[in-house]
């Protein structure tokens, strides 16, 4: 057996071939002169990167529930929880800008806003932060939109949680069961209650594993917003965010939102 790898291949390598790295390395095509921007530019991207996985780890694990195979929603969960950390690292490059660097190439961005992207809409939508007033942006990309149609009418991860819950024998209320998928997910006093039980209870059951699994995803998807907040308020103040969004006014408010509401308030009754 050869010592030495093979180096010759008659087209592009199997690497190339698998990972697309040269479709990934000209990806970038900054519209300044500044080379911040293509820090910010490839620090966005592989964002976008992170939220597909976490996407795909999420739809996994709703998928495992419908079917009650708590082990494959755990271990997707868990995958989840060391992308997401991953994702949330992904704000390091750009924590420290100054306003003057990252007004350097602000005006590159245009119009352009995160809070456009769809695949993070994709993302909120499976934690339940449903809103058919985001599809709008995507009414002109008919592909992008219809897929985001069709996850804000789909159960979210946790409408999938609550009705393996409520097939276990806990008592969670039709109203939460056949609730408007497209609506935004608000805390119910009886699911809180049903928390409750679950954390008084055997820490073994696949309850409260999937309780401290979804708290786990919950905290960190915090820390990511948290991060968001902080980064931009360090970069741009508190001045209007790009696309016309209300910038850090509106990340303080999403800041402040628990995911998985329940499972944070049952806490102070256990």
């Amino acid at each position: 057996m050869s010592e030495t790898p093979n180096l010759d291949f008659a087209g592009t390598t199997p690497y190339e071939d698998y990972v697309q790295a040269d479709v990934l390395t000209h990806l970038q095509h900054p519209l300044s002169d500044d080379p911040g921007e293509m820090v910010f530019l490839v620090t966005t991207q592989v964002m976008e990167l992170w939220f597909t996985v976490i996407v795909h780890e999420w739809e996994t694990a709703a998928k495992a529930l419908r079917g009650d195979d708590v082990p494959t929603a755990l271990a997707a969960l868990t995958r989840s929880t060391y992308e997401l950390r991953s994702l949330n690292a992904s704000w390091e490059p750009l924590a420290h800008l100054t306003p003057a660097q990252f007004n350097s190439y602000r005006s590159a961005l245009g119009e352009g806003s995160g809070f456009q992207s769809a695949m993070y809409r994709r993302m909120e939508f499976l934690l339940g932060e449903k809103a058919s007033s985001m599809l709008v942006p995507h009414r002109g990309a008919p592909r992008v939109h219809d897929e985001l149609e069709k996850a804000l009418h789909q159960p979210s991860l946790y409408d999938e949680v609550l009705r393996f819950l409520a097939r276990r024998g806990h008592d969670i209320p039709d109203a939460v069961l056949d609730r408007d998928l497209a609506q935004r997910y608000e805390p119910q006093p009886a699911v809180e209650s049903v928390w409750t039980r679950v954390y008084e209870g055997d820490p073994t059951t696949p309850e409260a594993r999937l309780g401290e699994g979804l708290t786990e995803v919950a905290e960190l998807v915090w820390r990511w917003r948290n991060d968001h907040l902080v980064a931009t308020r360090r970069a741009m103040g508190s001045k209007v965010g790009t696309g016309g969004s209300a910038g850090v006014a509106w990340l303080e408010r999403r800041a402040q939102k628990n995911v998985f509401p329940e499972l944070w308030t049952a806490r102070s009754y256990v």
